[in-house]
């Protein structure tokens, strides 16, 4: 007669790691801000202060609100500049210079901010900003024809600087310099190199230059570079 055959014990399930919560980051003022800049501008909102310059950056959809808060809670009645940067594989930052001048017996001298916020390559739009500073009007259409980002509720979104048949947006980093394709830029040779010299390092082309083999009426006809 055979022995019972025992059932092995089964092994205890571990136990789930318990992830220590992150502490939430404190939203303290920074420069002269008189609060935190989630306070003053909204979920999102963050700041900080370089060189003497106060940037405070917001998500799209707060911008009006963050534009008005500007002007009505931080006396920032001067509008100074709008603009954008192309920041390949983040999208379009756009940029106000806003600033608070002194008045009043105030002491010290005006208060600068740089406002700001991103605008996806794919659908580059953000809401006027005419509505809070009447001269942002012409900085919006500079930068809409500049970088095509496009700024519903603008009362006249016209070209302002480009010839009416100007194709494309100059200021983006995908833009083609046309010009470089007609006509090789100096850098296209190495100084000393002759047209029929031997092997040489790659050709180096800076931004907006595009490969005469990838665009342009050489394309594909060129040996693959080196």
């Amino acid at each position: 007669m055979s022995e019972p055959t025992q059932e092995p014990t089964p092994t205890p399930a571990p136990e789930p790691v318990q992830e220590p919560t992150p502490e939430p980051v404190p939203d303290t003022a920074v420069g002269w801000l008189p609060g935190g800049p989630v306070a003053l501008f909204g979920e999102g909102a963050t700041a900080e202060e370089t060189y003497d310059l106060l940037t405070v950056d917001v998500p799209a959809e707060r911008w009006i609100t963050a534009l008005e808060t500007a002007r009505d809670r931080l006396g920032c009645t001067f509008f100074d500049w709008l603009s954008a940067v192309d920041e390949p594989g983040t999208g379009f930052r756009v940029c106000a210079h806003l600033v608070a001048l002194p008045g009043g017996g105030e002491g010290g001298g005006p208060r600068r901010l740089l406002l700001r916020t991103t605008v996806p390559h794919e659908a580059p739009a953000l809401p006027t900003a005419v509505g809070v500073y009447a001269g942002a009007a012409w900085h919006e259409r500079e930068t809409h024809e500049m970088f095509g980002i496009d700024f519903p509720g603008h009362p006249h979104l016209a070209p302002l600087l480009l010839p009416d048949a100007f194709e494309g947006h100059p200021l983006r980093k995908d833009f083609v310099l046309a010009a470089r394709v007609a006509k090789a830029w100096p850098g296209a040779k190495e100084p000393g190199e002759a047209a029929d010299g031997g092997p040489k390092r790659r050709q180096m082309l800076p931004p907006g230059v595009p490969d005469p083999n990838e665009w342009g009426p050489l394309k594909g006809q060129l040996p693959p570079a080196p």
